[in-house]
């Protein structure tokens, strides 16, 4: 069997002991008999794995007492009617950031449930730059703040974050959880899809403040309600099991590597190195990102010449490097590099650039 370097931006790499680990369970777990698949969501096996999972995110992350974590379906996007329903708490209003096309979305499904403040937008740039911590004006009577710490497309992302005083901060943190610390108390909510740097698509991991909780709109379906899913331990309904199993099997490996201080080295190496080569090209490949608010998990590009693009993409996939092709709202070419690409695929991808430059520059 040949592994390729998979530079999806979701759902994108997992770690290769990981899926190893999987595999040597798939069909007995720890003598259980059964297939994780095959486990009641109520029976021990399966609560004891839940619980390891939520304990191990709770150990990496530094989570406080005071935070439920729940395990869900819907995706990240259903938290864009979550979060609402669920926050406003008899408000008319939240303080929203449109850095990208996530946040946008996240925007406009606000727009069903209250009125959306737009306190900055960097639309105009075409996603290529971040506002500044002092352009931002929040209203203190927002019901909460919302933004999108990093945005897959574009290729941004926050290195700090908004100080928004007694506000609850909410954050779509999908492409960036568990890429470094953080501390978690500066935030109401965050939420995040797992098919970045979590785990396989199909759970997505909610971390509320217990204080937020509970005061939902008596219009939302049981279903979006925060104290419903908190009441029931995630279990109000059959949970996404084998995708919370997989989680739990990525918080460990996270673990016995040295945890998110660790992780966070090896990622800034990683996109590092990447963005020099970009920037050292000559111009045969460009960045159109403000350097200062650069992704560290996603990096677009584009070559000199639209032309080559095809060429690129067809001898990247030869060379065993596949899903680099960019958005097609931006064109050229994307590398997804989250937790689980190894600094190996990078250092091949670079490899690549340099030698293609050679041909075709």
């Amino acid at each position: 069997m040949s592994r390729v370097f998979n530079f999806s931006a979701g759902p994108a790499v997992l770690p290769e002991d990981v899926l190893d680990t999987a595999r040597g369970e798939m069909l007995d777990w720890r003598g259980s008999g059964m297939s994780v698949m095959e486990m009641s969501h109520r029976g021990a096996e399966f609560m004891e794995i839940a619980s390891q999972a939520e304990a191990d995110l709770r150990e990496l992350m530094n989570i406080p007492s005071n935070y439920k974590v729940l395990f869900l379906q819907g995706g990240a996007t259903s938290q864009f009617a979550m979060v609402p329903l669920n926050l406003l708490r008899g408000k008319g209003g939240a303080d929203y950031l449109n850095t990208g096309h996530w946040s946008k979305k996240a925007i406009a499904e606000a727009k069903r449930f209250c009125e959306v403040n737009v306190v900055a937008s960097t639309e105009e740039s075409k996603f290529t730059t971040l506002p500044s911590q002092d352009a931002l004006q929040f209203d203190p009577k927002a019901a909460y703040v919302h933004y999108t710490p990093n945005e897959t497309i574009a290729g941004v992302e926050f290195h700090w974050v908004p100080d928004t005083a007694d506000v609850p901060l909410v954050a779509d943190m999908s492409s960036t959880i568990l890429s470094r610390p953080l501390d978690v108390s500066r935030y109401g909510v965050i939420y995040a899809g797992a098919q970045k740097n979590i785990g396989p698509a199909g759970v997505t991991v909610v971390i509320v403040r217990e204080d937020l909780i509970g005061q939902a709109a008596e219009s939302t379906p049981s279903m979006f309600n925060y104290q419903v899913h908190a009441e029931a331990g995630s279990m109000s309904n059959t949970p996404p099991t084998y995708a919370w199993y997989m989680a739990g099997l990525v918080f460990a490996k996270l673990k016995r590597d040295g945890g998110l201080a660790a992780m966070a080295a090896t990622n800034q190496r990683k996109a590092g190195k990447l963005y020099d080569c970009i920037d050292n090209s000559g111009g045969f490949y460009k960045n159109p990102v403000d350097p200062h608010c650069r992704s560290w998990m996603n990096v677009p590009f584009t070559l000199v010449d639209d032309a080559l693009d095809k060429t690129f993409l067809s001898e990247t996939k030869a060379a065993g490097m596949v899903q680099l092709k960019g958005h097609r709202s931006v064109g050229g070419m994307r590398a997804s590099i989250y937790n689980a690409m190894p600094e190996a695929g990078v250092d091949a991808l670079i490899d690549f650039m340099n030698d293609f430059k050679n041909r075709n520059g």
